[in-house]
Formats: structure tokens, C-alpha cells, sequence
């Protein structure tokens, strides 16, 4: 009886773990169970030690020539190969073999294919991304990559060496993702590399405000709205020094916009696409051996990215007959992005220069089909987008509508005459050159002078970056580069009528005249996402732009002499804040000692002696920050009745105004509170504003708090698994520091 109880149950086994391998009766993309905990093929096979050779020859067919694969310490591979075909064959090859679920989620994010592997509940966010354009814009920059034998060749062998690993990989081998999420990898195509290039694009240059703008002039009136949204802080410490000589003959501008209204004058009730993270950007410098104790140029780069696990970076080292680069790269894109060779060194910030405008179309019929433009009537051009949805056995067609601005992202359903189409470079096809995007990184790589780099940089346009620049022959330079429309004053800050065509961009800045500097008189180049320029550059732009890391960067590179390597990494981690500082200076101005309770005074002395640091361990930095927020909200009170109350997006105004008004407008009756029958003065909302931050972080904190608490960082793994998450981390850093780091933002090494 017990042998055949035995048998049973082992019977039972076997079947159930056959049943949960080979059909998921859930139909969702979690994993075939059997298949999952199988100790043979299952998620065991993914926890072993990586146990690589130090050097280790690459005998894959598909290689011309010779290729060695040295892994240091920390696992950097450097590759050492007799071709640069073959060098981005072995690139591929180890960047599948380290991130390939990276490199899979990431085109699937940025293609709208999510929902083929997680099913429907990530079906809105893939429409959203056909919406927008992306795999259009991805086969226009294929297009123009595929004119040129020598990148295309790049690219084609990156991609076989991706799929070279692929191929030696069974189901036991798949990346632990590929089995929690139950499907498998598949080929890698060059049309997924320029998909990720557009993936950059659409984290770093697709930010604008043209909706809230419209809005917020509109609801306010024109004179409130130039009162608190004026477009430029008149603190700034722009990228190019004050003084540069702008040696060139502009272009006019040939605009006749007599008959074609361009600001809108009503509520845009519709949505508005999401945002990228305002502090995507990064900060670089550069300094002249003038101010090193070497006497040679140092140059650094931090880049401020989304924190995630597995990195956005791939560290790498590629060394060929024709060049020996060193730096890092981006798992989706062969050669390094950021780095150096023997004689330049190379990095980029984000520009953030608005190159996004919406316009609003103007239907011709019920079914929008058709749509006005110039008196006449334009047929949409139609898409038609197939999603595939996991567990679903019929896809999702979507229809998306082009227009010649470009895609409409949304049509709306409370009005059919507030659909907006969207106007974006990283949509454009590159302009007949002699190499683009890959190929200006292939010739960076190679550089070796100030020429060669300003040579590479033609070939750049999307999205704009400020590439910072050093050379051993002791030339440092700065250019911002990309491709940026030619507008006239305010155009593209609020939405235009996309009935006339006169509301066009009216071309584009040429290449030789966008901003740029090399060995200026003060010793150093620099940028952090502030202002490009100052006034006197020529051409008018608009945009997102930092407004306290790149004045103080500037103020302490000024104030900086025989500055080491270790100087610059302890300024790539500084803490200070100027917005802490001015915005301290702001608050204890206007409040009143005597108002404040005797529990609330210990930490009104805390922000008294604060020294603007935002260490981990710091009091202040959180009591300060909780102190401005509520200020804020309660001076702009009839700003957020327009966004909450009435449920429209509107813009709000910038922190830097907000200090202006506290230090030069307390009177004005922006500090009034609508919602009381007091009139309320600065003092009267700094005052409330105070009380109000200690109340909450008590009832949050107690009385034992830190920054860092507060801010909680975390590094968070891309398949939102928190069991894949780091754990928080105990860091100091603001967005508005040099260490921008913040919840899950910041500085990020390979």
C-alpha cells in the first residue's frame, strides 16, 4: 500500500509539472510553473558565478579577423579586434551577453510592443507610442543610415554579434527576465538600434509646455502671465561666456503671418503627453591646463539618467588598427558615447532647447480625414499600426493620422476641433551628409585634434547635446549641437494654428552658427542644462533650462586654480544648492521669530545655520524644502485651483520667479490667498507655510529625520520587480546640486 501511495504521488508530480510546463492555464505572462522551478532548465540556471578567462580569444563565425576579449576587475570588457567591423561584432556580442533583457524591454518600451509580452494592461502606453511617431522616426534615421557603406556596416555587425549570442543560448541559458515574463529573445535588427537612438531622443528632447503655456495665458490674462512667467532668470550664468563674439551674418527670418493667427486664445481642454524628467541632462566641463596642476586639460561628465538596474551605461574599451577608445556606451547602440583616446577626450549634456511645437488642426469632417490648411483641404496620411496582445487571440490595429506637422498623438473626445498634431525634429530624416548619429560617435573615437572633433559634429542632429571637448595639444571647446528651428520670438512656446502653413519652423540654424566657444580667456567650458547664450546671440529659442547647477559650477570653476583630478570628482559630488541658498535667504527674511512656536523655533534655527548642503545626514535640507513647497502652494493657490479644481494642465511658474517674487514683490497680491477673506501678505503665507511643513514632517518623521530619509534613493530594476530593486540608499545630492541625484534620478556611472 505505501509503494503504492508512492507511485501515486509521484505519478501526480510528474504530471502536474508537465501540465504547468507546457500550458499555463492562467494565460498570463507569468511563468510555466514547472517550467520556472524545472532545476534542470528553470530560474536555478541563472544563479551561478560568471566565471570568465581574464583574456579569452572570440571564435565565432562571422568574425574577418582576429578578435581578444580581456575582462578587468570589474568585469569591463576590452576588446581588442584587427577591423572596426569586427570590434562592434565582439561590442554586440558582449552587450547581449551582460544586458540582453535590457536590450530587449528597451525597444519594446520605445516600439509600443510591450503588450506582446505583458499583455493588456500596458496596451495604452504602446498606443501612446505609436501615436507618437517613434517607429516612424526610427526608419527615417535608418534610412539615412543605410546611404552610407561604412555606418551601415557598423551597425549590420553590431547587430550579428547580438545575434551570434542569441544563437548559443538554449531556454535554460534565457536571462532570468525571459522566464519570469515566459517568452524568449528574438533577433536584433538595425531598425532596433535606431529605435533605441530615438528612445534617447524621446528621454531627452521631447519635453515642452506648449498646452500649459496656452493655457495658463489664457486663464490668467496676459499681464498676470508676463508678471510671473517671464522666459528668461536674469541670474543666468549661460553655457557660452558672456562677451563670445558671435562671428557670422544671421539669417532673416521671412515670416508673413498677417492673416494666420499664432497664439490661441482659449482653454485647450485635451492631454498632454508625458513629460521626461526635468533634470534629464547631466553636467560637463572642461578646464585649460591654465588652471591644472599638470598644466593639461582635465575634462568630466556626470550624466543625471533615470537610476536603473541593469545601468543605462555599458563600459567598454575598444581598441582597432585605426582607433583605442575608452568609455561608455549605450547597450542598443555600437561605439562609446562618452569617453576618450589617447589625444581627445568627449562628453554631452542635454541641451533642452525646445525642438517639439503642436499645432491645432482644424477638421474638415466627422471622421477627420481631412483637415484645413492654407484655404484648402489636406487628407490625413493613415498608418496603420497592428499591436499584438498577449492572451488576447485578435491585435489591436491602431490608425495613426499624419498630418504635415506631423502625427496627430491624441484625438480628442470632448471636442473634435482640439486635436494637436506634433512638430519634432527627431522625426526628420537626416539631411544628405557624409556620416550620421553612429558615425559621428565612429569619428570621435578616432579624433585626434580640436578639427577632427569639430569635424564630427556636423553629422549630429538629434537629440541636441553639448558636447564638451579636451585635447592633449591643450584645446578645450564646447559646442551646442543639433539641429534647431529657426524661429521667431515666442514662436513655439504657446500652441499654433496648424491651419496656415506661415506657422511653420522658418528652417533651421545653420550648422556653423549654432552656439559654441573654444579656449575662452576664463580658463574653463562648462555646461548643466542652463541657458545656451545670453541676449546677444542672434536667434531666438525657447525651452527647459536649469537655473542653479550651472551657476554654480561656473562660480566655483572661476574660483579654482591648480585644480587635480580629484578636485573635479569631489565638484562632480558636491552638495551645495544655490536655490538653497537664495531661497533660505528668501523665507527668513519675511517670517516672524516671534510667531513661531516654542517646538517649531530648534529647527527655524536648524535652516538659520544651514550651509546649503544637502548631506545625507542633513536636518535643514528637508526642513527647508518642505518649507518652500508649502509656500509655493499656498502664493500660487490660484495656479493649482486651474490644474486640481478645474482639471486642466497648466503651467507653473518656475522656482527662480517664486524667490524674485519673495524678495522683490512681497506686496503683491499673488500672496493672497483666494480661498480666505484675509488679504494675505508674503510674510502672512511664509509664516503659515512654516507651521505647515513642521506639522507634516512630524506627523511623517517624528522628531528624527534626515535628508536622505526623505529622499529615499533607490536604483530600481527595469522589470519594476521590487524583489530586483536595491535597497534605499543612504546618499546626500538634489536635483538642483551638482549631485543631482534624487528618488530615482541622478548621477550614474557604467
Amino acid at each position: 500500500m505505501q509503494l503504492l501511495k508512492f507511485f501515486a504521488a509521484l505519478t501526480s508530480t510528474i504530471v502536474l509539472i508537465l501540465l504547468f510546463d507546457w500550458h499555463h492555464p492562467f494565460d498570463s505572462p507569468l511563468p510555466a510553473v514547472g517550467r520556472f522551478f524545472n532545476p534542470g532548465g528553470g530560474f536555478w540556471q541563472n544563479a551561478r558565478v560568471l566565471d570568465l578567462p581574464n583574456a579569452q580569444q572570440l571564435q565565432i563565425a562571422g568574425l574577418s579577423g582576429e578578435v581578444q576579449v580581456v575582462f578587468d576587475e570589474r568585469l569591463v570588457p576590452h576588446i581588442f579586434a584587427d577591423n572596426i567591423e569586427d570590434a562592434a561584432f565582439a561590442q554586440g556580442y558582449l552587450t547581449a551577453m551582460h544586458r540582453l533583457w535590457q536590450l530587449d524591454i528597451s525597444v519594446r518600451q520605445v516600439a509600443g510592443r510591450l503588450s506582446e509580452v505583458l499583455g493588456e494592461r500596458t496596451l495604452s502606453l504602446d498606443r501612446l507610442q505609436r501615436h507618437k511617431g517613434l517607429v516612424f522616426a526610427a526608419q527615417n534615421a535608418l534610412t539615412a543610415w543605410e546611404r552610407l557603406p561604412e555606418e551601415i556596416a557598423v551597425i549590420n555587425a553590431y547587430t550579428e554579434g547580438i545575434n551570434a549570442y542569441v544563437k548559443t543560448l538554449k531556454p535554460k541559458d534565457y536571462p532570468i527576465e525571459f522566464k519570469l515574463l515566459n517568452y524568449k529573445p528574438e533577433e536584433w535588427t538595425p531598425l532596433k538600434s535606431a529605435l533605441f537612438f530615438k528612445n534617447m531622443a524621446e528621454t531627452l528632447c521631447i519635453g515642452e509646455d506648449d498646452l500649459e503655456t496656452t493655457n495658463a495665458r489664457t486663464i490668467l490674462g496676459e499681464e498676470l502671465f508676463n508678471f510671473l512667467y517671464p522666459e528668461q532668470n536674469p541670474k543666468q550664468s549661460p553655457i557660452i561666456p558672456v562677451g563670445t563674439p558671435w562671428n557670422f551674418e544671421p539669417l532673416a527670418i521671412k515670416r508673413d503671418t498677417a492673416n494666420a493667427p499664432t497664439i490661441l486664445s482659449e482653454v485647450i481642454r485635451h492631454e498632454s503627453i508625458p513629460k521626461p524628467n526635468r533634470f534629464n541632462g547631466s553636467n560637463n566641463w572642461a578646464v585649460s591646463g591654465s588652471k591644472t596642476a599638470s598644466g593639461k586639460p582635465i575634462l568630466c561628465n556626470d550624466p543625471h539618467l533615470n537610476l536603473t538596474l541593469p545601468s543605462i551605461w555599458y563600459e567598454i574599451q575598444i581598441h582597432t588598427p585605426q582607433l583605442n577608445a575608452y568609455g561608455v556606451s549605450l547597450p542598443g547602440l555600437p561605439g562609446i558615447i562618452i569617453g576618450f583616446n589617447e589625444n581627445i577626450a568627449w562628453g554631452v549634456t542635454n541641451v533642452g532647447q525646445d525642438v517639439v511645437d503642436w499645432y491645432k488642426i482644424t477638421w474638415m469632417d466627422d471622421k477627420k480625414s481631412r483637415y484645413l490648411l492654407d484655404d484648402e483641404t489636406r487628407e490625413v496620411e493613415v498608418r496603420l499600426d497592428t499591436i499584438k496582445v498577449r492572451g488576447k487571440a485578435e491585435p489591436v490595429v491602431e490608425n495613426v493620422k499624419y498630418t504635415v506637422w506631423g502625427p496627430i498623438v491624441y484625438e480628442s473626445t470632448e471636442s473634435p476641433y482640439q486635436d494637436m498634431a506634433m512638430r519634432w525634429i527627431a522625426h526628420d530624416t537626416p539631411e544628405k551628409g557624409n556620416f550620421y548619429d553612429i558615425g559621428v560617435f565612429l569619428r570621435l573615437m578616432q579624433g585626434k585634434n580640436y578639427d577632427d572633433y569639430s569635424t564630427a559634429l556636423t553629422g549630429y542632429d538629434s537629440p541636441p547635446q553639448n558636447f564638451v571637448f579636451a585635447s592633449k595639444d591643450g584645446d578645450i571647446a564646447l559646442k551646442v549641437n543639433g539641429k534647431f528651428p529657426l524661429k521667431e520670438k515666442g514662436q513655439g512656446r504657446f500652441i499654433q494654428d496648424g491651419s496656415f502653413s506661415r506657422n511653420a519652423w522658418n528652417g533651421f540654424i545653420p550648422k556653423n552658427q549654432v552656439p559654441q566657444v573654444r579656449n575662452p580667456p576664463r580658463g574653463f567650458v562648462s555646461s548643466a542644462n542652463q541657458r545656451s547664450t545670453d541676449n546677444t546671440y542672434p536667434y531666438y529659442y525657447n525651452g527647459g533650462f536649469d537655473d542653479y547647477r550651472g551657476r554654480y559650477l561656473n562660480r566655483r570653476l572661476e574660483q579654482m586654480s591648480n585644480i587635480t583630478a580629484e578636485d573635479m570628482m569631489a565638484l562632480q559630488l558636491d552638495n551645495y544648492s544655490i536655490k538653497g541658498e537664495e531661497g533660505a535667504a528668501a523665507l527668513l527674511k519675511l517670517i516672524d521669530e516671534t510667531k513661531v512656536s516654542e517646538s517649531n523655533k530648534k529647527w527655524l534655527q536648524e535652516v538659520k545655520s544651514w550651509d546649503y548642503r544637502y548631506e545625507k545626514d542633513s536636518k535643514a535640507a528637508l526642513i527647508f524644502e518642505r518649507w518652500f513647497a508649502e509656500a509655493y502652494k499656498l502664493t500660487f493657490d490660484e495656479v493649482y485651483k486651474i490644474s486640481e479644481k478645474d482639471s486642466v494642465n497648466v503651467l507653473f511658474p518656475e522656482n527662480w520667479r517664486f524667490i524674485e517674487l519673495l524678495t522683490n514683490e512681497t506686496g503683491h497680491s499673488i500672496f493672497d490667498n483666494k480661498n480666505t477673506e484675509a488679504v494675505e501678505t508674503a510674510s502672512a503665507i511664509v509664516e503659515e507655510a512654516f507651521n505647515a511643513a513642521c506639522n507634516g514632517i512630524r506627523e511623517e518623521f517624528g522628531e528624527d529625520f534626515s535628508w536622505s530619509a526623505y529622499k529615499a534613493t533607490r536604483i530600481g530594476h527595469l522589470a519594476r520587480i521590487d524583489a530586483f530593486n536595491s535597497p534605499i540608499l543612504e546618499n546626500g545630492g538634489v536635483g538642483d546640486a551638482l549631485n543631482a541625484t534624487k528618488r530615482g534620478h541622478g548621477l550614474r556611472g557604467g
